[in-house]
């Protein structure tokens, strides 16, 4: 029977104890720390690369998609917005970063470097944010589009990841 005391001790201690640390350390989610900065109503719009038309599609979803899910707000258009969110497509590179024992190229780094504006009012704020995906292929292949798209993907996600941390440095000075 003492053994079950024990047990269940050490379960409360393991579940109290991370929820007092998280609490006492005055931690916040990011949605509440970027609210204050982003407003309650946010546009967007991304403007159409020349050079990738067809990527800058999938930027458009993968914004609108962050906007949702990591600021917690909602999307309307530019007449009823608080904030509004220009983003431009600046580049992608694929570099390639492991090779295989015969010299050929097994493993790229697609890195996604976007230009973002951010008006509220008045007010218009610059960032950079850069997204970075790692990614393999068969030994003397070429990238198909499917992989570059995907890259593309989850490069844009990760740069809007880095945008959403510029944003919340701003909240938590507020």
């Amino acid at each position: 029977m003492a053994g079950g005391k024990f047990r269940f001790f050490l379960l409360l201690l393991g579940v109290s104890l991370p929820l007092l640390m998280l609490g006492g350390c005055g931690y916040r989610p990011t949605s509440h720390v970027v609210k204050p900065v982003m407003q309650e109503s946010i546009s967007t719009h991304v403007v159409i690369s020349m050079e990738d038309p067809d990527n800058t599609v999938l930027l458009k979803d993968a914004l609108n998609e962050a906007v949702v899910n990591r600021f917690r707000t909602r999307l309307t258009d530019r007449k009823h917005a608080v904030t509004h969110l220009l983003i431009a497509l600046r580049s992608t590179e694929f570099i390639p970063v492991r090779y295989d024992t015969n010299g050929y190229i097994i493993a790229y780094r697609a890195i996604v470097t976007l230009d973002i504006e951010r008006t509220s009012g008045e007010s218009v704020r610059r960032y950079h944010a850069r997204g970075t995906h790692l990614f393999t292929i068969e030994p003397n292949a070429i990238i198909s589009d499917i992989v570059r798209y995907e890259a593309i993907q989850y490069g844009s996600e990760k740069a809007l990841d880095s945008f959403v941390a510029q944003v919340a440095g701003e909240g938590v000075d507020r």
